[in-house]
């Protein structure tokens, strides 16, 4: 198996212009499932991926759904009897690329341009979630250059609805189980603790988002006939928003923080030898100031303390220039990042009676569910970890640290309840790839160095056999 392996990465090091071009290739298609507009470009995408799978030979198609196509693959292996199976997933779809004009470039043609760390490439879905499955397609596709094909039993589980919230996965997962059938699954969605050092992630929040419309007058009203004679629901939604939280960051839902544990000690310790930098973080995102819950450092807001963060708010008047309105509705979408301890139904719940309960008289609150995820956490002492561990440490030449993450990845939940897995978590992305952001990137060091540690991982599942 080491044999190959060596021909693996030399192989992926000779393709490696090839590697960025079929990306780009990729990164063209403006797969952006939450905009119906786009359906047919998403559509486009999931063919592009089997259209590839196909030439590494693999038994691809795209799976019909309520929503968006799935891309379900499989490619029988190369190795001996009792290999373990592999389930990869990811998604080929994107977010908006709103605002346009904070873009550098066009968001859908990708630019390699010079960064700190070398070339990058920037463009939307570049490290979110394209080029992390292209990692995992480059790898197979050396593996197939090499020795005919993966070294153990492979499937891809691709799917178009990730950033618009799965709505098409679990039936699809129900559906499909016995193809879906896997040892590990692998999931290449999250990030490196730094751009030479390796992670494997642990934990994962959960989520639980909303979108909630107050609504008053029965239309607009002018400002001046209207002002100051009643409630306007900008303002009032405003107030109903801010009672989310008290003045020492904690969210101020009744209940919100039952049932939460703290991290152990010894886990609080190994976050500190990771030579964390808050300062650099918040820079990446260009503030100077941290903010959040009282007596809880940066890792722990981020990795095992719950949240409440607004993600949009509208109402009134947005266009160019002056209307001086009060508005009869307004609206906000907003997320909960939930931890360990928290049930996701629980917390929805919970967050709507403190919203119900604040508003006006003779006003009302509709409230939509966009969905909810319970927090993950994954065994660290499964072989196919230690066996990731090995390939990752092979790649790098370093320990990879073990760690959380604020993010939420529903498909992982649902691997684990419908198939029955844990999931290893292994990205490449780091803190300023600029993720749902404009000028998205990925670094080419990243990406290649993804698709050696894939192509590593496969020889670590392989040699497993029994």
């Amino acid at each position: 198996m080491q044999s190959h392996l060596d021909s693996v990465l030399k192989t992926i090091a000779s393709e490696e212009a090839s590697a960025i071009r079929r990306l780009c290739d990729f990164l063209r298609i403006p797969s952006v499932s939450t905009d119906p507009a786009h359906a047919t470009d998403v559509a486009h995408a999931a063919e592009w991926m089997v259209r590839d799978l196909r030439t590494m030979g693999f038994n691809a198609e795209s799976v019909r759904t309520a929503g968006h196509p799935m891309v379900l693959a499989h490619h029988p292996g190369t190795g001996g009897s009792g290999a373990p199976r592999v389930l990869y997933y990811g998604h080929y779809d994107v977010q908006p690329a709103d605002p346009l004009e904070l873009w550098h470039s066009p968001p859908f043609e990708p630019q390699i341009v010079d960064g700190i760390h070398g070339k990058r490439i920037v463009a939307r879905g570049a490290v979110d979630d394209k080029g992390q499955v292209m990692m995992i397609v480059e790898a197979l596709r050396a593996w197939h250059a090499v020795a005919g094909g993966p070294p153990c039993p492979v499937t891809l589980m691709i799917e178009g609805e990730e950033e618009s919230g799965s709505a098409s996965l679990e039936p699809f997962m129900n559906e499909h189980r016995k193809a879906l059938a896997c040892d590990v699954a692998v999931v290449s969605d999250t990030g490196m603790w730094d751009i030479d050092t390796p992670a494997i992630t642990t934990s994962l929040r959960g989520l639980c988002y909303l979108e909630a419309t107050l609504t008053g007058p029965s239309h607009d009203l002018h400002s001046g006939m209207y002002g100051g004679a009643l409630r306007n629901p900008i303002n009032a939604l405003a107030s109903m928003i801010a009672s989310l939280h008290d003045a020492d960051g904690r969210v101020a839902v009744n209940g919100f923080y039952d049932g939460i544990p703290d991290p152990a000690p010894e886990v609080l310790e190994s976050w500190k030898k990771l030579g964390f930098s808050e300062e650099e973080f918040l820079g990446g995102a260009g503030v100077t100031h941290a903010w959040g819950e009282k007596g809880r450092s940066c890792l722990e807001r981020t990795w095992s303390r719950p949240t409440c963060d607004c993600n949009g708010i509208f109402g009134g008047y947005t266009g160019v220039g002056a209307k001086t309105v009060i508005p009869s509705k307004a609206t906000v979408k907003f997320s909960c990042r939930l931890v360990a301890g928290q049930d996701p139904e629980r917390i929805r719940q919970l967050v709507e009676k403190h919203l119900q309960e604040r508003v006006p008289p003779g006003y009302t609150l509709e409230i939509h569910s966009h969905g909810v995820n319970p927090a993950i956490h994954v065994r660290t002492d499964s072989p196919y970890l230690k066996g990731t561990a090995r390939a990752l440490k092979a790649v790098f030449g370093r320990d990879a640290a073990l760690i959380g993450t604020g993010g939420s990845i529903p498909a992982v939940g649902s691997i684990q309840r419908i198939l029955g897995v844990d999931s290893l978590l292994v990205g490449f992305g780091l803190d300023d790839d600029r993720v749902h952001s404009p000028n998205e990137k990925f670094e080419v060091k990243c990406f290649m160095n993804g698709t050696r540690s894939h192509a590593a991982m496969l020889a670590e599942f392989g040699a497993m056999a029994t």
